[in-house]
């Protein structure tokens, strides 16, 4: 038993490591940044707790979860052998967050945890700073994604934090991250040579299936039918807060006990509401995807959508909330081609345009030094998202810089605000490019005739040989090998127009492709074949 294994069954009393821990742990211990991508119940914690108790120094870990943070804590400080815990949150007293800090510097705390917030502090920063943590841990990786889902403005200062403590080994952690996720992770948090590890996304107790229909009052009477012949719990996601109300009413009717969540909700309104639920208070939650994060109930028997998710990472992030005890579960999308309009237009509208993005530039530049998220809005006159939208189109092309503390600078604006202007306007267009392609994805899922298991996975960049005999195109005998084609699944390739991009899997004489600019695209393999469209990278 090596020293991994030995910290592991002794401190933690984990009887065995799974796949991928023991390595991302060695690789950390090694001084590595990783990436660790795991599904959520696979535990992505120990990496960080076991990382942290063999390596000398404190270990400082960021999350958007206070409920989350408080739960860990309590659990770390149960273990004695940890060096305990404590955390700088808006929920603690103002005496314990002094005294978790002045524990850190004297080398008398192992974690600090924080929310991404707590470090625009600059008192707090310092201080962390000056207790030259030996591990950078970012829980909830994905928020720094834009194509990640729960996207938190304030995980786009992250890189920049890490290098003002010292620049400590940086590990991520994350359920959800496809490989577009993965790329924009490294980079915002500025990863050097990662070890990506991509592990546990099959979730083969989850059946997986599609109920399409021509006219949406068969679909709604549907799902009503099947959510009332279910066992419970279970949860519902709808795209829109009237729908998600109207369903749950519609469900009372029917003599289910429904309740419904969304963001438009008072924020006590909404913690009641998931309390009960997890409470096993209420049978059924129709919720929008505010109802989400931080959500970890172990018998729900089903989740079910009763229009497509924005993108197949959304979608399996939410599916992934269902089974998590190990026991058979259920996930059903209830389809019409029509409900796809709503997520293309989401996709398909700009968050800033030109003058937008060109007034937050020249702001910018004006002030020469650093300015203030509040400020440069207020002077801007833009609403959060449009601002940080603007900002993080134009440090992609290298014209600003977000520091420590959320405040933004010009890196390389000084007569060049014409250049650096249209160049984010076309890394815009390319990401709303991208979002069209995700929501194609979305679209092609629904429409598969193929293992649904292996779309998904594929899809994450992991590898599954079906049939896997736990979906609907399984059961119906409609799954064959998987096709073959030129190219290997999982290489990369370069297209004349689209540049770089990574062979997703083959399906009905076509071979789907990820591209590095514009996402996902679908090629016909007699053109790809006859004209050459494709080489090797």
């Amino acid at each position: 038993m090596d020293r991994i294994e030995r910290a592991a069954r002794e401190v933690f009393g984990y009887h065995a490591l799974r796949p991928g821990q023991h390595e991302a742990v060695e690789a950390v211990l090694a001084g590595h940044d990783v990436l660790a991508v795991m599904s959520t119940g696979y535990g992505k914690s120990a990496i960080y707790q076991i990382a942290a108790l063999l390596i000398p120094g404190p270990t400082v870990v960021v999350s958007p979860l206070l409920a989350l943070q408080t739960e860990q804590i309590e659990e770390l400080d149960e273990t004695a052998a940890t060096g305990g815990a404590a955390g700088v949150n808006s929920l603690v007293p103002e005496a314990q967050r002094r005294e978790a800090l002045e524990d850190l510097e004297h080398d008398e705390l192992e974690f600090l945890f924080l929310s991404p917030e707590q470090l625009s502090n600059e008192e707090v920063l310092t201080e962390v700073s000056a207790a030259k943590p030996s591990l950078f841990v970012v829980d909830e990786a994905h928020c720094i994604s834009e194509w990640g889902h729960d996207f938190r403005p304030d995980y786009l200062k992250l890189g920049a934090v890490a290098e003002a403590i010292g620049r400590p080994p940086v590990l991520a952690l994350t359920a959800t991250a496809s490989p577009p996720v993965r790329e924009e992770i490294v980079g915002r948090l500025g990863m050097r040579d990662p070890d990506v590890l991509v592990r546990g996304f099959d979730r083969p107790n989850i059946w997986l299936g599609v109920e399409r229909f021509h006219e949406a009052g068969a679909k709604r009477r549907a799902l009503i039918e099947r959510v009332r012949d279910e066992a419970k719990p279970g949860i519902v996601y709808s795209a829109t807060r009237r729908l998600a109300e109207e369903l749950a009413e519609e469900l009372r009717d029917a003599g289910i006990g429904a309740e419904h969540y969304h963001g438009g909700m008072r924020k006590h309104e909404r913690l009641a509401a998931q309390e009960r639920f997890m409470a096993d208070g209420i049978e059924v939650m129709v919720a929008t995807t505010a109802f989400g994060m931080g959500v970890d109930k172990p018998n729900v028997r089903f989740v079910f959508h009763s229009e497509p998710s924005d993108s197949v990472d959304s979608y399996y992030q939410e599916v992934g909330r269902a089974g998590r005890d190990g026991e058979r579960a259920r996930a059903i999308l209830f389809h019409r081609t029509e409900d796809l309009g709503l997520r293309r237009f989401f996709a398909g509208g700009g968050q800033v345009d030109e003058e937008q993005i060109r007034t937050v530039a020249e702001t910018i530049q004006e002030h020469g030094g650093p300015v203030g998220a509040a400020e440069l809005r207020e002077e801007a006159d833009l609403s959060q998202s449009k601002l940080t939208t603007a900002v993080s189109r134009l440090e992609d092309v290298g014209a600003v810089r977000v520091l420590a503390s959320g405040d933004v600078v010009p890196a390389d604006l000084a007569g060049r605000i014409d250049e650096k202007v249209e160049a984010a306007v076309a890394e815009q267009g390319d990401r709303e490019e991208f979002d069209r392609s995700r929501v194609a994805m979305m679209g092609a899922f629904a429409d598969a005739t193929t293992c649904r298991r292996e779309f998904v996975l594929t899809y994450f960049g992991e590898r599954f040989a079906p049939p896997c005999g736990n979906c609907d195109n399984c059961d119906a005998g409609l799954v064959e090998a998987v096709a073959e084609g030129p190219f290997a699944a999982g290489s990369r390739v370069v297209h004349e127009r689209w540049g770089g991009g990574l062979v997703q899997r083959y399906e009905e004489n076509q071979v789907v492709v990820l591209f590095d600019s514009v996402g996902y695209k679908k090629l016909g393999l007699d053109i790809v074949e006859e004209r050459g469209l494709l080489t090797s990278e």
